[in-house]
């Protein structure tokens, strides 16, 4: 398959061989090694995948040390509900948790992308996709965070809830801060220098805050992946914070888009949602909306009493060498061969297990 040029190669007694140079082998892309006429026992060096690569007469396998699955992922959370008008409006919902390792992308909060993923074939990984939190009722009742999504230890930490606005605790009655998310829900406009939601580190931003801290006006928008959410003005909500775009499928998308802020009353100049599938606020011609569907983002705040608008589902995507493939139970999954290498399985709901082979 490859030229050898070596000083000397000498033969000893056996079958034992000295090189007195380095041995170079023959460098392939994964999709010219496919390509190939190859026979069993074929050894190459796979520059797509950066791994020396024996063929076994039906396969190419990894040569040397465990033989694991290098996985980069996204996985993003469920986003919070957003708030409703009480006394006061209801603050945008933050963006679900977004973890990533995929090389050259960042994970939330502004940081680089987290460390790979290495599973072991044939074993089975614990999945879940978190579910978008319920839109808030302006009960002290209901908790509204998104839910977590799990990839086996990593866990993205769903978004908090827009808060509603006589809200006035806290902490949970478990000792929780119930604004907690992977990004911050928005907070009310209300007490004079109260934050926003806090956010979960390397996970995205905490949640905008009232821009005037002096009246009861608009409503922070929630935060997202990428930034803070908006504090509000006088009578505007603040917008929610951006999410983070990924080309982890060949297509760049964004997700975890925070929830914008109420205007005043609802009638005030709305906050939009964040990039990446945050939902609006309400003002008088717009009625607040939820978080998109499968991005992780937050619901819109409500200017009105009721309900407010759930936030978005959260998702994982997983993607891996096109040699492997992947196995589930209990999850909506999808799998697709990239074309140059890879393969991504996009898991859009459930709790079940994954593995690969």
């Amino acid at each position: 398959m490859s030229t050898l040029e070596t000083n000397s190669i000498g033969k000893y007694s056996g079958n034992n061989v000295s090189i007195d140079d380095a041995l170079n082998l023959k460098s392939y892309t994964t999709a010219e090694r496919d390509a190939l006429t190859s026979v069993a026992g074929d050894i190459i060096y796979n520059s797509t995948l950066g791994n020396p690569q024996v063929y076994d007469g039906s396969a190419w396998n990894d040569l040397g040390g465990l033989d694991l699955v290098e996985i980069e992922y996204v996985v993003v959370a469920g986003g919070g509900g957003g708030g409703v008008r009480g006394l006061y409006n209801g603050g945008g919902g933050g963006a679900g948790g977004y973890s990533s390792s995929v090389s050259g992308e960042n994970t939330g909060g502004g940081f680089s992308a987290l460390p790979k993923f290495y599973a072991t074939p044939s074993t089975n990984y614990t999945v879940t996709v978190g579910a978008g939190g319920a839109g808030n009722n302006n009960t002290n009742t209901n908790k509204t965070r998104g839910n977590n999504s799990v990839l086996a230890t990593i866990v993205s930490i769903g978004g908090g809830q827009g808060a509603y606005a006589s809200m006035i605790e806290a902490v949970d009655g478990s000792g929780n801060n119930v604004l907690l998310g992977g990004s911050g829900g928005g907070l009310r406009g209300a007490i004079n220098g109260e934050p926003g939601g806090a956010s979960t580190l390397f996970q995205g931003f905490d949640g905008g805050r009232n821009g005037d801290f002096t009246t009861f006006k608009g409503a922070g928008g929630g935060g997202g992946a990428s930034a803070k959410g908006v504090d509000s003005t006088v009578s505007g909500g603040g917008n929610g914070g951006a999410g983070v775009a990924s080309s982890i499928t060949g297509s760049s998308v964004t997700r975890a888009g925070g929830g914008g802020g109420a205007g005043n009353n609802g009638s005030g100049s709305r906050g939009l949602g964040g990039s990446g599938g945050g939902g609006n606020g309400e003002d008088s011609g717009n009625a607040a909306t939820a978080g998109t569907v499968n991005t992780g983002g937050g619901g819109g705040g409500q200017g009105t009493s009721g309900t407010g608008p759930s936030g978005g589902s959260g998702v994982i995507i997983l993607l891996y060498p096109d040699t492997y493939t992947i196995s589930n139970t209990g999850m909506t999954l999808t799998e697709t061969d990239r074309g140059d290498g890879y393969k991504y399985a996009e898991i859009t709901a459930g709790t079940g297990t994954v593995s690969w082979s």
